[in-house]
């Protein structure tokens, strides 16, 4: 798996910079060829042409014209070839005599070999640095795009506190007096949900409603199941540091335990304690919409400050 991912990786990052370099290839010279080979070699032998090379765990050897070759986890081997662009990540490359670049060799823990004559009219450049800056770049960029989604959810909870108050403390008595069943009913809903939905797609008439469920209803409730999640969280710390406080609206327990998730969802190793979290609440909301429908009117319980602590 990390093997897949690695190259996945590395693709990714030869067709950023694969991009520019078919942008700026001379048309003259393009030959709509694109050859593309796993596990396996290509060959180019003098006088034959093509647009792009691209190979993965294997090896090019180039005699003729290519526009741009890539190389990924193998080599490149070029003799008397006129290239353009030669991206090379984890995999060496040779330039022997006669070969021409016009433009750069850009490699990636990759080591270039020239033999003989060989012209290289751009620069031969590492990728590292490159990604370095692009990095140095994105990185900004993405922490406020996360406080951004951060700030969103969390005013979501709190329109949900204050617009939902007795639905969400009906829910949170769920998780804390029915967890098996809660949890049950979050597993069906992820299974049966979709089930349904594509069934319902397939029937052609219920195409429409089959969608609405996939792609809005769905993603809705789950996101509900998310908040419902963090404000029992929340009130379960508040519990433990207030004990018998009554609150009637849960605001500061909708912020405080949304955090909780989110902080917990940037730590890979804890972040199956947030999808566990989120899971149960998924699993309440839904169990609560079920007998609610089925008793045909919304739950009675009463409306109490917090939901029963766990078990400490």
């Amino acid at each position: 798996m990390k093997r897949i991912l690695g190259i996945a990786g590395a693709m990714l990052i030869a067709m950023l910079f694969l991009a520019p370099s078919a942008l700026a290839a001379d048309p003259s010279r393009q030959t709509d060829r694109v050859l593309i080979s796993t596990q396996g070699d290509v060959t180019i032998p003098a006088g034959d042409r093509a647009d792009v090379v691209f190979v993965v765990n294997g090896t090019a050897t180039v005699a003729g014209e290519v526009n741009t070759i890539v190389a990924i986890d193998g080599a490149a081997n070029l003799t008397g070839a006129r290239v353009e662009t030669v991206i090379a990540i984890r995999s060496p490359v040779t330039l022997s005599a006669g070969t021409v670049v016009l433009g750069d060799v850009m490699t990636l823990d990759s080591l270039v070999q020239k033999v003989g004559d060989v012209e290289v009219q751009g620069q031969v450049t590492d990728l590292q640095a490159s990604l370095i800056g692009l990095g140095a770049v994105l990185a900004p960029a993405m922490i406020l795009v996360w406080i951004g989604f951060g700030l969103a959810t969390i005013v979501a909870g709190l329109l949900l506190a204050g617009l939902a108050a007795r639905q969400v403390r009906a829910t949170e008595r769920l998780i804390s007096h029915e967890p098996v069943m809660t949890l049950a009913a979050g597993i069906l809903g992820l299974v049966v949900v979709p089930i349904v939905a594509i069934l319902l797609i397939v029937t052609v008439i219920g195409a429409p409603l089959g969608v609405g469920i996939l792609i809005a209803l769905w993603p809705l409730v789950a996101f509900v199941g998310y908040l419902v999640a963090g404000i029992w969280i929340g009130d379960w710390v508040l519990q433990r540091m207030q004990p018998g406080m009554i609150r009637e609206r849960p605001f500061t327990a909708a912020v405080i335990g949304i955090l909780i998730l989110q902080a917990l969802g940037l730590v890979p190793v804890l972040a199956i304690i947030a999808m566990i979290a989120s899971l149960f609440g998924f699993g309440a909301v839904m169990l609560l919409a079920w007998r609610t429908l089925r008793s045909g009117t919304a739950s009675r319980s009463p409306v109490v400050g917090a939901p029963a602590p766990m078990a400490s």
